[in-house]
């Protein structure tokens, strides 16, 4: 009997899967392991020291990106508190990520992308932007970055 339970859990769990890219499930495995992670690690600059770790091995433009844009977020909203979100730099306010950066090369894609959850304060009417394809950045787009930034914790 539990035999039988163990291959229908993992058929199951093998046709769940199916519909994830293999980057998806990667992404996955990285937010597992930085649960676990987060739970041995006492302080914040622990917590940052992942984060620049983490940017520090992303492939260019994606790091130098990355390394601007984790400048702006901490210069315009101090309070949030760098960490890990599926592989990817993100910023919390009080355990809620806030906003992150997704590098293009995670999924391949042509362009990187700054995205704002839930718990930013960007709502506006019925309808409103929560993420932002990234090509470059140059003084006009930090600058948005930043106003965008401070709004969200506002």
């Amino acid at each position: 009997m539990k035999k039988s339970k163990r291959t229908a859990r993992k058929v199951a769990v093998s046709e769940a899967s199916e519909g994830f890219t293999e980057e998806e499930r990667a992404a996955m495995r990285e937010r597992a392991q930085e649960q676990k992670a987060a739970a041995r690690r006492r302080s914040g600059a622990d917590e940052e020291r992942a984060v620049l770790e983490k940017i520090s091995g992303m492939p260019e433009p994606d790091r130098a990106m990355a390394m601007r844009l984790h400048a702006i977020i901490r210069a315009s909203a101090p309070a949030l508190a760098p960490r890990l979100w599926y592989g990817m730099p993100a910023y919390a306010r009080e355990g809620k990520v806030v906003c992150f950066f997704q590098p293009a090369h995670k999924f391949d894609t042509r362009y990187a992308t700054l995205g704002f959850t839930d718990a930013a304060n960007l709502d506006e009417g019925a309808m409103w932007p929560v993420a932002f394809a990234l090509k470059e950045l140059t003084a006009a787009e930090e600058e948005a970055i930043a106003a965008l930034v401070k709004k969200a914790v506002s």
